[in-house]
């Protein structure tokens, strides 16, 4: 037995047989739903809008870069010299009305032999201006006004109201309409210095002139200066005030 004993424990131990690898087990996936119609709608509604705004951004910096990059540009630069005082005239007279004025000119030029499709032009101009209405005291004699022993009458007497130079509005004066021959175009495109607006201008104001003489400019202005003379007076203590004019007996 001593020897079976010793032969056993001398005797190596058995191999044993590998053993087969073990697949890991992975957790169950739930099962796929169909995507549904509407599930698909708002997709493209998002793709839609996402592209939509990167085409606005687009816009607006393509904008922004050729308004800070533009080569056209141009710049204004003011050089104009000081303005030179040249005179200043003292007044004596009293402005009493305005009248506002507005006028169409209709300016058309036509050659003799020629159609106005090739030589002529016609020009609409919108003038819009105003004539002012005073009185000049500086014309009035040392009798101009009479003031009674007692001091309380006085008779003033006033040279009529005058019209002054029409004034064309700039702002509301333009062209409205033009049509010009052919060859008119050409000879303002050639032309160093093409035609301006200056007879139109001159034309307006001529306008506006005859229409202010034909007003009642002049009386209205005549009617405020006597009104106002009166108020003045009286309010210095005259109780009788009266304000004739010139022409008047």
């Amino acid at each position: 037995m001593n020897r079976q004993s010793r032969a056993s424990r001398g005797a190596a131990p058995a191999e044993q047989a590998p053993a087969e690898p073990v697949a890991p087990t992975q957790p169950l996936s739930p099962p796929s739903t169909p995507e549904t119609p509407a599930r698909r709608s708002r997709r493209g509604w998002r793709l839609l809008a996402g592209f939509l705004f990167t085409v606005l951004i687009l816009i607006v910096g393509a904008r922004l870069t050729w308004a800070w990059l533009n080569p056209f540009g141009e710049e204004t630069i003011d050089r104009s010299q000081p303005v030179l005082l040249q005179s200043i005239h003292d007044l004596s007279r009293f402005e009493a009305a305005t009248g506002n004025f507005q006028v169409v000119v209709d300016l058309e030029k036509d050659a003799s032999f020629l159609p106005d499709a090739i030589k002529g032009s016609r020009t609409l101009f919108v003038g819009a201006g105003s004539v002012d209405a005073y009185v000049d005291f500086s014309t009035m004699g040392k009798d101009a006004i009479t003031v009674s022993p007692d001091r309380t009458s006085v008779t003033v007497r006033l040279p009529r109201a005058q019209l002054e130079r029409p004034s064309l509005d700039n702002k509301r004066s333009y062209v409205f309409a033009q049509q010009r021959g052919l060859f008119d175009r050409v000879s303002d495109f050639l032309s160093s210095s093409p035609e301006n607006q200056q007879e139109l201008y001159v034309l307006a104001e001529k306008k506006i002139g005859e229409a202010a003489v034909a007003s009642d400019l002049r009386a209205r202005a005549d009617q405020n200066t006597k009104t106002m003379l009166e108020g003045m007076l009286k309010s210095l203590g005259f109780k009788t005030v009266v304000v004739k004019f010139v022409d008047e007996s």
